[in-house]
């Protein structure tokens, strides 16, 4: 029988100049250098709980595989979704993630297609998504040499609730005044096109290339008939959100590891033959594929996301821009 169980992740504070120095109310912490971001299922996130504690991700994929990661994973030896908070302050650069062939081209396993749901929005706060109508690469390229590329970016409001569905190969930015939670495939490949004068490295060649003027992002339309529980459903995740004020008793399947998030209150996670894990606001416990079944013990009153991937033939949502 296998080693594996329900295992609770430490956070990995990543510091980036347009974050912030208050993490509250996600964390109770006040640091010194802006915290862009949060994390949670990195390959060198590390296991807090167990047999595996000091662990790190990554390492246990590598060991365990399939048990671990499920059959619909692309690689046996990588955990598949990395799950972050971004806490942006200021804007973040102007970007774009390469889709899988692109990526591999240039030598990493995969793309990065990735989703954000709005957590927290301050009034007016804004998020930038592909190109306005007509604008061509050619016109794109012209307008970073010229220092004014985000005028030709396509901004939009986001409030609250939004779930934002972001492709590779959209060229992306992010706003200051939100708190976001962001599931992507398990990639840390950005090429950074434009950062209003910050003395950080660009990769324009490369960046343009990866552009897709076509891509399908937006925010994501609920259309009657959904499972109100899923947030976005797409061919590289899906995300779900639930209120609970009783247990839930929940069915993992061999094609995929469940990752819970808390974004409010507190539970416990129990499964057969192990010790209950606490999962408070901001951390993340990771079911692997091989754990048939496992509880969600609300305390009093708990709001929390659960990532996975997808079975079968899964479309990319529909979504709409502004």
């Amino acid at each position: 029988m296998s080693g594996l169980y329900p295992f609770l992740l430490i956070p990995i504070f990543d510091e980036r100049p347009w974050g912030v120095r208050d993490l509250r109310p996600i964390y109770t912490k006040i640091v010194k250098e802006p915290i862009g971001e949060s994390w949670l299922t990195w390959s060198d996130s590390c296991v807090a709980n167990g047999p595996l504690a000091g662990r790190k991700l990554g390492d246990i994929a590598s060991d365990y595989k399939r048990e671990l990661v499920g059959t619909a994973a692309v690689f046996e030896d990588r955990f598949p979704l990395l799950v972050k908070f971004l806490f942006p302050a200021e804007k973040l650069s102007v970007q774009v993630h390469p889709d899988d062939a692109a990526a591999q081209r240039a030598g990493q396993p995969y793309g990065k297609t990735e989703c954000w749901y709005v957590l927290d929005a301050k009034s007016g706060a804004q998020v930038a998504l592909g190109l306005k109508s007509g604008v061509s690469i050619k016109n794109f390229e012209a307008s970073i040499r010229g220092q004014h590329a985000e005028d030709l970016l396509n901004w939009m409001e986001v409030r609250t609730g939004d779930m934002l569905y972001v492709t590779a190969g959209t060229v992306h930015t992010i706003g200051g005044g939100m708190v976001l939670v962001e599931t992507q495939q398990s990639s840390d490949i950005t090429y950074r096109l434009y950062d209003y004068g910050r003395p950080r490295e660009l990769h324009i060649d490369e960046g343009l290339k990866a552009i897709k003027l076509d891509a399908r992002a937006g925010k994501v339309v609920r259309r009657d008939g959904d499972d109100p529980r899923f947030l976005v459903r797409s061919p590289f995740f899906q995300v779900e959100k639930q209120r609970l004020t009783a247990p839930l008793d929940a069915t993992v399947s061999l094609s995929s590891p469940h990752i819970l998030v808390v974004l409010e209150g507190a539970a416990k996670i129990a499964s057969a033959g192990m010790e209950p894990v606490s999962l408070a606001r901001g951390e993340a416990v990771v079911v692997p594929a091989c754990v048939p079944q496992y509880s969600v013990r609300p305390q009093w009153e708990v709001e929390i996301m659960r990532m996975s991937l997808p079975t079968g033939d899964v479309a990319e949502p529909v979504t709409v821009l502004g």
